[in-house]
């Protein structure tokens, strides 16, 4: 996953530290070359930061908020220094809230805060901005310094159909940098200017249509403000639940169910699809769709086209669920499209069956259907907006919500999740879902319910052992070799997550490095339980990826029904509308094309020398 792994103490032997100090006058054991502040958090001892984030390993020593006060021997003054980036040394004795040492974590506050935009009450992170928290903590009651118009005067933009940009909220703490350049692999964020004009830009100019980004969101997740988030549409969504003459239909995805109750003050991993039902009916929603059930028809289609460029001889097919993927391939690699699994993604297949299928049931003006989309991920709002997505005149997806617009809806219309009484779904057409529907939404689960069902359509029986182990995990990449049976025999598959680690994978395909039959290709790292659109916590990247997933898993094995082609709606709806995975029909609704929208990178070195200074520049 990541290319730069941080050092951990923790777990270590406490015999191998051996340098002695003292913090707030207890004493204290550090490894060699551990920093202050690392010690100090081993020994539960609070030192506020801003800029740093340890389990992505970001220390740049920019914010200087964590300052503290330190005495040492051969120094007859104490000094001030960031104990992020400090070592320990035998001896020290630290203060982290001695008056000066306040006082300057004060000042630096102060100062971060002099061109940050102070009207927290319109930003999206109010209430949950790690900024906020600090200064509480610093005892922060003015802002000497503050200038309302240089603030005012900072780039605040709309950058792309998925994403905002707000420069006057931000710190410089150069998080999204870093997980953008060093983890995703991307490096679609710079750092521009020198002194107060210093700012997050975009490479390669500040046009967001030429821009490499792909909207995986990771950056989002990191940043401490409001300065990233997604592109809000919940007023749209709410002027389409109030009209009268509007038939809504809600769908979300399987990774919202169990990545949702966070927001509401819900144990990490709670399962809380009856609750996310009964909200959609209370806020007036019309009708409550589930994505999984759409996903178990990607499952019909995407295997289906696997098992023919199989028999074709045609490899690897890569997965096409992912929007942030598909981005990728089209603006980095457009000479690996063919390779891309042509079906759409579990959203889009559901939007266009809810407006195909669902109004030939119904009964409904199919004019008159607006589906709104919950979803872990930004780059869904790209995906929906892709001219390809659509028919006459109207996209397929009218609104994509993140989970995190979906809670900013809720709590307007008065509504706490923990509080509401789960209920089922009851419409009788998209809702039923099977275990493999379910885990699409953590890595390695598209993979795993695909080979579910095409071990069964080759052999006129299914698989012994339902779980296949061998394809879950959290490295980045992770292959196995399975026996599907018949005339196909073994086939060699792959998982990756992150895009650092897509794009070596990548690589080393079209090197011919590498020998695979089909590629489950997910941008986020743990796949769509930490979707770009999903909880950010604070101080941690990934911190409820393990419980999000294994809720997931248990969701699959409590289902009477573990493969999606016996799904007893999929059936129906093949049965009733499709005919068969890939007929005309099918293929005319449910599969898509790509585009080149290659993106041309021409740097100077001088250029790449200003880019790499830059980085290390403190302001």
């Amino acid at each position: 996953m990541c290319t730069n792994e941080p050092i951990s103490y923790a777990g270590r032997d406490p015999a191998e530290a051996t340098i002695n100090l003292t913090i707030n006058g207890k004493k204290c054991t550090a490894f060699d070359n551990e920093t202050i502040l690392s010690c100090a958090r081993r020994h539960d001892i609070y030192i506020p930061t801003l800029c740093e984030l340890d389990d992505i390993d970001h220390i740049p020593g920019t914010c200087r908020v964590c300052v503290v006060e330190i005495a040492q021997s051969g120094h007859e003054e104490t000094q001030i220094v960031t104990s992020c980036n400090t070592p320990v040394l035998e001896g020290m004795n630290v203060q982290t809230r001695s008056q000066k040492a306040r006082q300057m974590q004060r000042l630096q506050v102060e100062l971060l805060m002099a061109d940050h935009l102070q009207d927290c009450a319109t930003c999206i992170r109010h209430g949950d901005c790690e900024l906020q928290d600090v200064a509480q903590y610093v005892g922060l009651k003015e802002n000497r310094f503050f200038d309302r118009a240089f603030a005012e005067s900072r780039v605040a933009e709309v950058a792309t159909t998925a994403m905002s940009r707000d420069m006057r909220r931000c710190i410089r703490c150069q998080r999204c940098v870093a997980i953008c350049r060093y983890h995703q692999g991307i490096d679609a964020l710079v750092i521009e200017g020198t002194g107060i004009d210093r700012v997050v830009a975009l490479r390669d100019g500040h046009d967001p249509l030429s821009n490499i980004c792909v909207s995986c969101g990771q950056c989002v997740l990191v940043c401490p403000t409001g300065a990233l988030g997604e592109r809000d549409e919940t007023d749209k969504a709410l002027d389409y639940i109030c009209d009268p003459d509007i038939t809504t239909v809600v769908q979300f995805a399987p990774a919202v169910r169990v990545a949702f109750g966070e927001e509401f003050g819900m144990p990490a991993g709670t399962n809380v699809e009856g609750h996310i039902i009964a909200a959609c009916r209370k806020i007036g929603i019309d009708i409550v769709l589930d994505t999984n059930f759409a996903a178990d028809v990607v499952i019909m289609e995407e295997g289906t086209e696997l098992l023919g460029r199989l028999k074709e001889g045609k490899k690897p097919t890569f997965t096409s669920c992912c929007p942030a993927w598909i981005n990728l391939a089209e603006t980095h690699y457009p000479d690996i499209l063919p390779m891309l699994s042509s079906t759409k993604s579990p959203q889009q297949v559901l939007s266009t069956i809810a407006k195909s299928y669902l109004p030939e049931k119904h009964n409904i003006d199919p004019e008159k259907i607006r589906v709104i989309s919950i979803m872990p991920c930004i780059a869904k709002k790209d995906e929906a907006a892709r001219q390809q997505l659509g028919h006459f005149g109207r996209q397929d997806t009218d609104v994509v919500l993140t989970t995190r617009e979906f809670a900013r809806l809720l709590r307007r219309v008065g509504i706490d999740l923990k509080d509401i009484k789960p209920s089922t779904f009851d419409d009788p057409f998209m809702s039923e879902y099977s275990g493999a529907g379910a885990i699409f939404g953590t890595t390695g689960g598209v993979m795993e319910a695909a080979v579910r069902t095409i071990y069964a359509v080759v052999n006129g029986k299914e698989l012994d052992a339902i779980e296949l182990t061998q394809l879950r995990g959290f490295e980045g990449v992770r292959s196995a070799t399975v026996d599907l049976g018949g005339p196909i025999g073994e086939v060699k598959v792959a998982m990756v997550h992150g895009l650092g680690d897509t794009r070596k994978l990548v690589e080393a395909v079209r090197n011919g490095d590498v020998d695979f039959d089909f590629i489950e290709v997910m941008a986020c790292p743990g796949g769509c339980v930490d979707g770009g659109g999903s909880l950010r916590s604070k101080k941690a990247y990934l911190p409820l990826a393990m419980a999000r997933r294994e809720t997931i898993y248990n969701v699959d094995r409590q289902k009477n029904v573990r493969q999606s082609h016996k799904n007893e709606q999929v059936q129906a709806l093949y049965r009733d509308f499709l005919g068969e995975p890939n007929s005309d029909k099918a293929h005319h609704l449910l599969h898509t094309h790509y585009e080149d929208r290659r993106r041309e990178l021409q740097h100077t070195v001088s250029e790449i020398w200003a880019d790499i200074t830059m980085s290390t520049m403190l302001y």
